[in-house]
């Protein structure tokens, strides 16, 4: 099923998301790591990500994502990232507003 369970959901909802600093003014998104959420549910979101989520493009890779409650949802090794839909790298660029900057960030 590629809805998510309720438990996926209080996880999203409970934990801790941090603000990417790094990224604030070309890429903001937020971020969970694994080892300071619940790990299990951690890999079960990663999965959830990988099985039902859609292969898009970030300038020149590939990456699996999954929309939830507006928010666009992609894991790398030990983290999951979030930023709205309307901020994801095809909907910018759909809209013309790339970063000014658009040489390939390495997040």
């Amino acid at each position: 099923m590629n809805v998510l369970s309720g438990e996926l959901k209080r996880f999203i909802k409970d934990s801790t998301w941090i603000f990417a600093k790094t990224y604030a003014t070309t890429w903001p998104h937020e971020y969970i790591v694994d080892e300071r959420v619940d790990n299990s549910l951690f890999t079960d979101l990663a999965e959830h990500i990988d099985t039902f989520g859609y292969e898009s493009e970030f300038y020149s890779t590939k990456q699996n994502y999954f929309d939830y409650d507006g928010d666009t949802y992609w894991h790398m090794g030990i983290i999951i990232n979030r930023c709205p839909e309307s901020e994801t790298y095809t909907r910018r660029k759909a809209d013309g507003r790339l970063p000014a900057d658009n040489r390939d960030p390495k997040v």
